[in-house]
């Protein structure tokens, strides 16, 4: 009785290792998603950040095809590393409009020279109050709406090269 007593902490020890290990190695999936999708588009109308260039409403994403929708900023490193997929999309032919948040016009300006201009429409979001709606946790987020203004896709942090052909399905499934 004494020995299984001796090694009783060793195999308490032995346990709890084995539990930190395996959530270190599979680690869970922390990504935040909207409860918004399958749902209309939150009302919104945001002013033109940019002279001479639309803003974007709600109203805008309903009606003339599926878009994306993307959340994004001029200050976000991760927006600068997705501008090049964002680009494919609008070749591709998809619409893509634009939520800046927290930005400012110079800013921006700068941004879609360097990085390249796929949106058709830019609002601008400085309270955060349409990322906050929308259910974004943060930038850059993507959304699929279709004609009739429902979500039908979230797409969490920037897009890779192999997330395009993902959004352009989901941009046929919206149709």
């Amino acid at each position: 009785m004494k020995r299984a007593l001796v090694w009783t902490p060793l195999a308490a020890f032995a346990l709890l290792f084995a539990v930190v290990a395996a959530g270190l190695f599979r680690p869970a999936d922390r990504t935040i998603r909207s409860g918004i999708v399958g749902k209309p588009v939150p009302a919104f109308a945001l002013a033109s950040l940019l002279p001479g260039r639309p803003g974007l409403s709600s109203g805008d994403l309903r009606g003339s095809g599926p878009r994306v929708v993307n959340v994004f900023a001029s200050w976000c490193a991760p927006c600068i590393a997705e501008a090049p997929q964002l680009m494919a999309l609008k070749r591709a032919g998809v619409a893509v409009e634009g939520v800046a948040v927290r930005d400012t016009a110079p800013a921006l300006g700068r941004f879609l020279v360097r990085n390249g201009d796929p949106f058709g429409r830019i609002g601008d979001d400085r309270a955060s109050a349409v990322q906050l709606a929308l259910g974004a946790a943060g930038v850059p987020e993507s959304f699929v709406v279709d004609a009739r203004g429902i979500i039908t896709y979230q797409h969490v942090g920037y897009i890779t090269p192999a997330d395009v052909d993902v959004i352009r399905a989901e941009i046929e499934r919206a149709r």
